[in-house]
């Protein structure tokens, strides 16, 4: 048996092949949860669940009948939450001035305004049924700084204050609530960036580990956070090899370097 038999984990933003969602969703269900991903696109999400032996459910986080829907299915099949992931986000990369105001409002409603609602169904379910543990992905740039990225910092910032507010407050009633920042990962969102050796080289350098993260590591963070052994709350994991002792590359710096690897005109 493994260390989640028993336990029913529900794990947001598990739509896009190999994303970070499904390689926690794929962890969870090696370690014998009933797990249930969810998202926007019911094709992948349906072929996902099969493959692991989970279960889906539509959710859009932008749209709060989409998420009451969700938990009133959620609750109605499966009776209980033990572990709430959200796994959603959108690497908006655009300057501060240049950010349009429908780029702010999908950005607010997919990474504060969203997860905030959720939030608000979970600890209604959890207090129900006497605790649980919530795990929200932020990202170290919640803390530390990254050029033409305000709207994604802002907004992972202020979801991470409200899990703080939630620790806090349901604690007593056994909630646990906690999240995990990455930085620079391998995965679909930053793919296409990742196909440039001279930005892997400039990131590399700002990892006191000597690497930048995958979504493995995020996984194996959130399996201890989830663990009835873990006593914490309202905590940050910074699960990004030490990137926030240092910094990450200037937008002038990624593109001198990838000049000069002849990667894009000078």
């Amino acid at each position: 048996m493994g260390a989640f038999s028993g336990k029913v984990v529900s794990i947001v933003g598990a739509g896009t092949p190999g994303n970070m969602g499904q390689v926690m969703a794929r962890r969870f269900a090696e370690e014998g949860a009933t797990v249930v991903v969810s998202g926007r696109d019911n094709d992948a999400l349906g072929r996902f669940a099969s493959e692991i032996g989970g279960h889906w459910l539509h959710c859009d986080l932008c749209d709060r009948s989409s998420i009451s829907a969700m938990f009133e299915q959620h609750v109605a099949q499966f009776e209980r939450v033990d572990v709430a992931i959200n796994a959603t986000g959108w690497g908006l990369l655009t300057p501060l001035t240049e950010t349009t105001e429908a780029e702010l409002d999908r950005m607010v409603d997919l990474q504060f305004k969203g997860p905030f609602i959720w939030l608000q169904h979970l600890v209604k379910v959890m207090t129900a049924q006497g605790g649980g543990s919530i795990i929200q992905i932020s990202s170290a740039t919640a803390k530390i700084m990254l050029d033409n990225h305000a709207a994604y910092m802002g907004t992972k910032a202020g979801i991470d204050h409200v899990i703080r507010t939630v620790a806090n407050e349901y604690g007593e009633v056994g909630i646990r609530a906690n999240s995990i920042s990455p930085g620079l990962t391998e995965s679909p969102m930053t793919s296409e960036a990742l196909k440039s050796e001279a930005l892997k080289q400039e990131f590399a350098k700002c990892y006191p580990l000597g690497r930048y993260g995958t979504s493995e590591d995020i996984a194996e963070a959130a399996l201890f956070l989830a663990s009835d052994r873990c006593f914490m709350t309202g905590e940050n994991l910074q699960v990004n090899g030490g990137l926030c002792l240092r910094r990450n590359p200037r937008a002038n710096e990624l593109q001198a370097a990838m000049v000069a690897a002849g990667e894009i005109p000078g």
